[in-house]
């Protein structure tokens, strides 16, 4: 059997179906069925780490915590995004010990709350574009903004919504726990990218308000931690160009140089396939010889076996 290292980086889809009420009941039964593909997955004899995504969950924590705000203070949002990595990571951890435990896999699996340096001068702070929270009308937001600084835009159509900066992960604080745990435990770190952290001038270090890309957190943990594939889950097979487009096309493998092509033509949406290009293209490129796969949660097994998914190489 393989004892591969594979960093898995889950998309949104492995958390959260469209069209299914947004309870933790509804998560826990999707992240069931998650956990049984990656429980697979350890069967093959993968040892794996997880970096999941908190988009949806960390925005409604927020929303809870500013609509009791007659009743409670506001939760700053570095806390909102570590209330989200325990109970997502909370969710796995019980799926997919489950998931082990009927195929006989005893290994113990863990959330590690999990803070990600990032650089205070970071060119996103000075020009936030992630949208996190409630929709608000323009009047609303000319007032938020006076009242509590935050930036607010307008978003397609739907209304005003608060806009965050989306930094480059520097450095995860935990790796050194992370490597400890590695050859005995299944490691769930870096939940939505990490909670955003800089580092003081006396070294301390203090939560910011932003939002890490969780695919460009995986990158850096796969290569912190010597990972042999960095695997990147998505809702399709494989990625395409001219996508759903008659003439799309589906890419098996292609290389950086072949990737950066494609991204000069305008293929990769911003804030969908992009990102994940992107963290695909430095993991392959600080790891040569290595390699990143895209795929679906239901191909994942397959894909790491070379049947499946889109393979990216130096």
């Amino acid at each position: 059997m393989s004892q591969t290292k594979v960093v898995i980086a889950l998309g949104g889809n492995a958390l959260q179906e469209a069209g299914r009420p947004a309870t933790a009941e509804a998560q826990l039964a999707v992240v069931n069925k998650t956990a049984e593909y990656l429980a697979e997955i350890c069967s093959r004899g993968y040892e794996i780490a997880i970096v999941h995504g908190n988009g949806p969950q960390v925005g409604r924590i927020l929303l809870a915590s500013e609509t009791a705000a007659n009743v409670t203070p506001v939760m700053p949002f570095d806390v909102c995004g570590a209330m989200s990595q325990g109970y997502i990571g909370y969710h796995i951890q019980q799926g997919l010990r489950e998931a082990l435990r009927k195929r006989g896999k005893n290994i113990p699996v863990v959330t590690l709350v999990t803070q990600v340096v990032v650089d205070k001068d970071d060119p996103g702070f000075r020009n936030p574009t992630k949208p996190i929270g409630a929709f608000y009308t323009e009047e609303e937001a000319i007032r938020i903004q006076a009242e509590k600084g935050y930036v607010l835009r307008e978003d397609a159509g739907r209304g005003w919504r608060r806009v965050v900066a989306s930094p480059m992960p520097k450095k995860i604080v935990e790796l050194s726990s992370v490597k400890a745990l590695w050859d005995s435990t299944i490691v769930i770190t870096a939940g939505g990218g990490g909670i955003p952290v800089i580092e003081k001038d006396d070294g301390s270090l203090e939560g910011i308000a932003a939002v890490i890309d969780k695919d460009l957190a995986a990158e850096r943990l796969a290569e912190d931690v010597g990972a042999d594939t960095l695997v990147i889950l998505t809702e399709v097979e494989k990625v395409s160009i001219n996508y759903r487009k008659p003439d799309q096309k589906d890419l098996s493998c292609i290389t950086v140089e072949e990737a950066e092509q494609y991204i000069k033509e305008g293929h990769f949406a911003p804030g969908s396939m992009l990102p994940k290009i992107q963290a695909a293209m430095m993991f392959v490129q600080a790891n040569p010889g290595k390699k990143a796969i895209i795929t679906s949660l239901y191909k994942a097994v397959e894909a790491l076996e070379g049947k499946a998914g889109t393979v990216i190489t130096s």
